[in-house]
């Protein structure tokens, strides 16, 4: 069967990397969380103190690029692959809330981008992958097979992330969960490279009012019929 690359766009907390990775395991595809990528510079960031609330060293972070070796690794157990930032696993660290109040800020910087859609779009190559984050339609596989737009209301959005963080016994409030979707919405969607926008030929799926299966049903069912088209 001919495999095809799916881009999958959107807003911060619509299940993107949820719904990528129960995909890719159906397909027996490649799944990729650029969102991780991002998150695991955002940390690096802070720990070398290039980032802060009120400050933000660019130069120096742009300097240190060449140091930041990224890659995934899969965990049998989990059934998934996680974050390794210069061969350490920082798949735990880059979900906390603090390191999202930062990315945004962090894929904003033209140079980080530019260093990451480069290893992204060596990653699809092959196709039968599945990317998901906030530029994939539109700047890292424009020519995708099948692009997806994700999206949800705001107030959806944080109850699902506070829930998730709750879950894992983080210590944070909703309306600090809400703050940090919608300052990053802002960031996403204004940046001056590659903001966040729907591509032209991607299709919306609007899921705040459906559940995973419900969600993983619609957009199997879109891949299926590109897959059977081509």
């Amino acid at each position: 069967m001919k495999k095809i690359i799916v881009a999958i766009d959107g807003f911060s907390s619509t299940g993107k990397s949820t719904l990528a990775k129960q995909l890719a395991k159906q397909l027996g595809y490649v799944y990729v969380d650029t969102g991780a990528m991002y998150r695991a510079v955002a940390l690096f960031a802070m720990q070398n103190n290039y980032i802060g609330v009120d400050f933000l060293d660019k130069e120096k972070l742009v300097n240190s690029l060449p140091s930041i070796k990224l890659h995934f690794k899969f965990n049998p157990e989990l059934g998934f692959a996680e974050m390794y930032l210069n061969d350490v696993n920082v798949e735990t660290e880059i979900r906390t809330l603090e390191v999202s109040s930062f990315v945004s800020a962090v894929a904003a910087i033209s140079e980080v981008r530019s260093k990451l859609v480069e290893q992204q779009q060596e990653m699809g190559k092959e196709k039968g992958i599945i990317m998901d984050g906030r530029d994939i339609g539109t700047v890292v596989f424009p020519n995708a097979e099948l692009k997806i737009f994700m999206t949800a209301g705001a107030d959806t959005r944080a109850q699902r992330r506070f829930d998730e963080l709750q879950a894992k016994g983080d210590s944070v409030t909703y309306e600090e969960v809400l703050k940090n979707v919608v300052d990053r919405d802002y960031v996403d969607t204004h940046r001056v490279d590659s903001p966040l926008v729907m591509a032209d030929d991607a299709i919306e799926v609007d899921n705040s009012f459906l559940d995973r299966k419900e969600q993983f049903d619609v957009v199997l069912e879109l891949i299926n019929d590109v897959i059977e088209a081509e």
